[in-house]
């Protein structure tokens, strides 16, 4: 039994590795990877007699938005829609985040990950500009999209703005080892795959996932009292409006220059006014997990916000209102309180720990979280489910370094 699970036990070293670079090439692998993983952990803690799930910060909040979500069942429009896609859904990765949060074993598996990381990012990156040239990705043969005459990257991801998501998450682990940690050994290399990372998050001119990296960059500047880094986002903030492209600018001029609209779009806004009509209709339980796509027809005004049409089917584009629609105030408050249990839990790692390589693995994997909840101000990042995994691996992650160096 013994030998059984560990044979499990490195089996889910390896499938922590091998999960983020899945999620960049398509979902067969990322889903294979996940099931394995899960199957291993849940399994080799049954054979040692443990607990799969251990008690973490993040455990009491997770426990009530399961619970709340399996409330949320009374007033779903589909039942089995909502027990598979949003039950079980959520099920898998509370299992993911345990799964990592215990399966990371030391500092040189966590540079393995990271390579396994910046392998697919840099893959996916290069994939976006081969598909912007050619007309065509290379992985999976999808097309560029265009919008308002500007090719828009979306190398493996079906949308440029789910590969926002996906890059613009992963991004800030990279960028932070790149700035603060590999300037030496591997620096030449950290550079090349970061410069060609950002350059896939600039090819999908996605507003939010440029908006991220942005934001990102202010909390390295003030977290490392970086003067250099704040400097050159202050310079680059000035000139934004003069380097945009001829497109984006008439954008800007035909949205009045209202920094919503230019933002979110008229049907964004159009959608966000029909999701609070939900929200007040059901503001305690909500309609149901992963109901809020079928029942948005039932909460659409007429006319809708600038004479805007949107379709009977529609995601919420915000996390936040996105889980406030399906599983109430009540699931939206659980989920804004994990979020501040996710932080505060950050920074009370990064000032406990000695090591300088963990520490800017602490805080960039707080920018990669931060960049992925910013995209959800205009995204429901969460009910996708190529970038869903994304952000429980990488909460999996950030609670990991705790037990690598005892707290000071």
């Amino acid at each position: 039994m013994e030998k059984l699970a560990k044979a499990l036990e490195r089996s889910s070293y390896w499938l922590i590795v091998l999960l983020p670079f899945g999620m960049a090439i398509a979902p067969a692998p990322m889903n294979v990877f996940m099931g394995l993983l899960i199957a291993s952990f849940f399994f080799g803690k049954l054979l040692r007699r443990q607990l799969p799930i251990s008690l973490t910060p993040l455990s009491i909040p997770l426990l009530l938005l399961f619970l709340v979500t399996c409330i949320s069942l009374v007033n779903s429009v589909d039942l089995r829609d909502s027990y598979v896609g949003g039950i079980l859904r959520l099920l898998q990765y509370i299992f993911i985040f345990f799964a990592v949060t215990d399966g990371i074993k030391d500092a040189r598996h966590i540079k393995i990950i990271i390579g396994s990381i910046a392998l697919g990012a840099f893959l996916v990156s290069m994939d976006a500009l081969w598909q912007v040239q050619t007309g065509a990705d290379f992985i999976r043969g999808y097309a560029p999209v265009v919008n308002i005459g500007i090719v828009r990257a979306t190398a493996s991801f079906k949308d440029s703005n789910v590969f926002g998501i996906y890059l613009s998450a992963l991004a800030p682990l990279i960028f932070g080892l790149t700035i603060f940690f590999y300037r030496k050994k591997y620096g030449l290399l950290f550079i090349i795959i970061s410069l060609a990372i950002l350059i896939g998050i600039v090819l999908t001119y996605s507003r939010p996932s440029l908006l991220a990296i942005y934001v990102v960059f202010i909390l390295f500047g003030i977290c490392k009292r970086n003067k250099i880094i704040l400097s050159l986002l202050i310079v680059f903030t000035l000139l934004s409006p003069f380097m945009a492209p001829k497109p984006v600018k008439q954008w800007a001029k035909d949205t009045n220059y209202n920094p919503v609209r230019f933002m979110c779009n008229d049907d964004r806004i159009a959608i966000y006014l029909n999701s609070l009509n939900m929200i007040q209709a059901h503001p305690f339980i909500g309609v149901g997990a992963n109901a809020f796509m079928n029942s948005y027809k039932y909460y659409k005004d007429f006319p809708e916000y600038r004479g805007v049409v949107t379709l009977d089917e529609m995601k919420a584009h915000s996390i936040y209102l996105h889980t406030a629609g399906e599983i109430g105030l009540i699931g939206l408050a659980i989920f804004i309180w994990l979020l501040c249990k996710l932080f505060i839990e950050a920074r009370q790692i990064y000032r406990s720990l000695d090591d300088d390589f963990l520490k800017i693995i602490v805080l960039s994997l707080s920018g990669c979280l931060l960049a992925f909840l910013v995209n959800g101000l205009t995204e429901s990042s969460l009910s996708y489910s190529r970038v869903s995994l994304v952000f429980w691996y990488l909460c999996g992650f950030l609670f990991s370094i705790r037990r690598l160096q005892p707290a000071k």
